[in-house]
């Protein structure tokens, strides 16, 4: 074997082993991922099992089957495999009592973000006629930090006191509240599709 075979067919095996784990991580079986992507079921496996190379055309197809571009798939966009997210640096918002800040680096083909959210005394996330902002089959956990914080899903309240953790289908329509007497402050991590019908 040459060396540029030997090349190829470890690039295969990693293209393959990646395909792998991004289809088991949103819960895809290869059946799905073919219906998905429009490549058929036995050309998966040979791809997940490295035992073949697959054109940029094929490759391009499961990348939008896993919701992804090709170079996402590919990790072409990728620098380094650690991100620090510097306090100073992260991306914030503010709107009428509520702050928050991304904690997560914008980072190609991330599933799963962490925000940290200030609330004033009195204010909310939303208001109850706010559609639901996350993709379909999104999930949320939010760690209540400090003061006394409602969450209202699908118009059901629920209270939150400091060191409360609570999660929740975040497709759903919803908002945080401040009940309390002081400010709220809370984590929230949304999982993007990860819940299936």
């Amino acid at each position: 074997m040459t060396v540029a075979e030997a090349s190829r067919k470890t690039a295969s095996a990693a293209v393959g082993v990646r395909v792998r784990a991004l289809r088991e991580a949103m819960g895809f079986s290869l059946r799905e991922l073919a219906e998905r992507s429009g490549v058929s079921a036995p050309m998966l496996s040979q791809v997940e099992r490295g035992e073949t190379s697959p054109t940029l055309a094929v490759a391009e197809k499961i990348a939008a089957g896993l919701e992804l571009t090709l170079s996402q798939l590919l990790r072409l966009d990728e620098g380094e495999h650690v991100a620090v997210s510097r306090a100073a640096g992260r991306r914030r918002y503010e709107r009428g009592g509520h702050r928050f800040e991304e904690l997560t680096p914008p980072l190609p083909g991330q599933r799963a973000d962490v925000s940290l959210h200030t609330l004033k005394v009195g204010a909310s996330t939303g208001g109850p006629g706010d559609p639901p902002i996350h993709e379909p089959g999104s999930r949320e956990t939010a760690v209540n930090l400090t003061g006394l914080l409602a969450l209202v899903v699908d118009g059901t309240r629920h209270q939150l006191r400091a060191g409360d953790s609570v999660t929740f289908d975040a497709d759903l329509p919803h908002h945080f509240e401040n009940d309390g007497e002081e400010r709220a402050r809370f984590l929230a991590v949304i999982a993007a599709g990860l819940r299936r019908s």
